[in-house]
């Protein structure tokens, strides 16, 4: 066979598994937005029995001929062999009964995670978490077992996530940046000015209704895509599909436009991968730090600033009468006003970062066994305190919040501040290139950045490593500072610091 043909019938069969693939995050879509709670045990075989089809495909003896075979002649299709070869390799190196009963698990988990978060009783649900931990300690042994993680459990989960990047180097980044993130804090929270928060009631259809004009303004494309109320808001889908979720609380409007935008950001990346690369493996986001960067950019950059707030303030008015804002910059004040408070989703800009550290040394120590999952109530309650000086009144305010944990996704978390990261080096760099960019945001007009974030970053998919596509789009190497800089000037006028 020849090599030409080898590479062609690889290709063939990778397009099948992505097919497949996206047909089991539609599944899951459907879990978190629409299905009958009834049905989440069937729900459960159903997820579980998709992903043995999958992980049959993904390591399929053929895969690994095919590779050894190949001889891709593009950058493109050097790329794909490489990617499908990481693939292949992780997906070997985890038994078919684990895949199996982790995809079973964490699909059962992710009710029960939420009937506890209604019922305020984590004691319903930290044994179901202990069985997921324990499973991904097993898988996480297993792939340091194939080699990768350089050794280390939890550097081999964050492969699945930021490729490339170890949680060494994430922690030095992470201790570099907590000295002004806090510093910011404390001069913040310490200032004379004390914005006032948006009070008022907000119904739930007006909200849904700004809600996706607000999309709408940042070029999500309706014709590829569809808007549905989660409990935790999160997006879904690629090529002609990608769907968004959000969530209403009738006395916070702002909870529903900003994670709206932070969902578009992530919908838009994968709608807006070159074509030529659908049902390939350079057909998705290259990373969740990446993916991360364009929900940020979109939410806090674009949707946050002063421009943009003026505009949002206009709709609002338009939409829901006089505000407790007297004017435009009242309103500005009160999107990026800085509080205490427990919800990480719910955080601003200078605390956010801080809430994903916690996470990311909390989920560190489960996997490595230093924490066991009976003590990390405690745990998160006295890390809590320690980090914002501010003690959790109830578990839904704690650990009970997010639902990551309880669907497996260890070494997530550390991605959504190196997204932060990430983004700040773009903002730089889009602000340099689009010197209008705040005229056209007072109009409610996105497009230009849309722009600018699809050539330079979202049209690539996964065809370049994360870093080095930062870089590239940027054109300097990554650094925390343009992020810093960005909020001490940012907070620092708000603050009249």
């Amino acid at each position: 066979m020849s090599a030409t043909t080898t590479l062609t019938e690889l290709m063939e069969f990778q397009r099948g598994t992505e097919a497949l693939s996206s047909v089991a995050e539609r599944l899951m879509w459907d879990r978190e937005t629409v299905m009958p709670r009834g049905a989440a045990e069937q729900r459960s075989e159903e997820v579980a029995a998709m992903e043995e089809v999958l992980h049959t495909r993904r390591t399929d003896p053929r895969v690994g001929e095919w590779l050894d075979g190949a001889r891709p002649a593009t950058a493109a299709e050097t790329r794909m062999v490489e990617l499908i070869d990481r693939d292949f390799r992780r997906a070997s190196a985890v038994p078919p009964r684990l895949a199996t009963e982790l995809a079973r698990v964490t699909s059962l988990a992710q009710g029960i995670w939420a009937d506890a978060r209604a019922a305020e009783a984590p004691e319903d649900f930290l044994p179901t978490l202990d069985e997921v931990v324990t499973l991904k300690r097993e898988e996480a042994a297993a792939y340091v077992a194939a080699g990768f993680g350089g050794g280390d459990r939890y550097d081999a989960l964050l492969e699945d996530y930021e490729p490339d990047i170890s949680a060494a180097e994430i922690s030095r980044l992470f201790e570099g940046m907590r000295p002004r993130l806090a510093a910011l804090r404390d001069a913040v929270l310490g200032a004379d000015r004390t914005p006032a928060p948006l009070s008022g009631h907000f119904g739930q259809e007006a909200q849904i209704r700004l809600a996706r004009s607000c999309a709408t303004a940042f070029g999500y494309d309706w014709t590829f895509g569809r808007m549905d109320i989660a409990v935790h808001p999160f997006s879904s889908g690629r090529w002609q599909d990608s769907r968004i979720t959000t969530r209403v609380v009738e006395s916070d409007p702002f909870n529903c436009l900003y994670s709206t935008i932070h969902e578009v950001g992530h919908s838009s990346y994968e709608l807006g991968v070159d074509s030529d690369y659908a049902f390939t493996a350079l057909g998705r986001g290259v990373s969740m730090g990446v993916h991360e960067s364009q929900s940020r950019i979109y939410e806090n950059q674009l949707g946050r600033s002063r421009a943009f707030a003026g505009w949002l303030f206009q709709r609002m008015e338009e939409m829901f009468g006089d505000l407790s804002a007297p004017d435009a910059d009242a309103f500005y004040a009160a999107v990026n006003r800085v509080a205490p408070g427990h919800i990480r989703t719910e955080a601003d800009e200078v605390q956010y970062n801080l809430h994903i550290m916690m996470r990311f040394d909390l989920e560190r120590d489960l996997i490595s066994g230093k924490l066991a999952t009976d003590d990390l109530v405690e745990a998160w309650n006295a890390r809590f305190l320690r980090d914002f000086g501010l003690a959790v009144d109830r578990p839904a305010n704690g650990m009970l919040q997010d639902v990551h944990w309880a669907v497996g996704l260890f070494g997530y978390f550390p991605t959504c501040a190196l997204g932060n990261v990430y983004a700040g080096c773009l903002n730089r760099a889009l602000r340099r290139d689009v010197p209008e960019l705040d005229e056209m945001l007072a109009r409610g007009d996105a497009g230009p950045a849309v722009e600018w974030l699809r050539e330079n970053v979202q049209r690539h998919g996964s065809l370049y490593r994360p870093r080095d596509l930062i870089e590239q789009a940027s054109g300097a190497p990554v650094s925390e500072a343009p992020l810093l800089d960005y909020l001490d000037d940012k907070f620092g006028e708000i603050y009249e610091l």
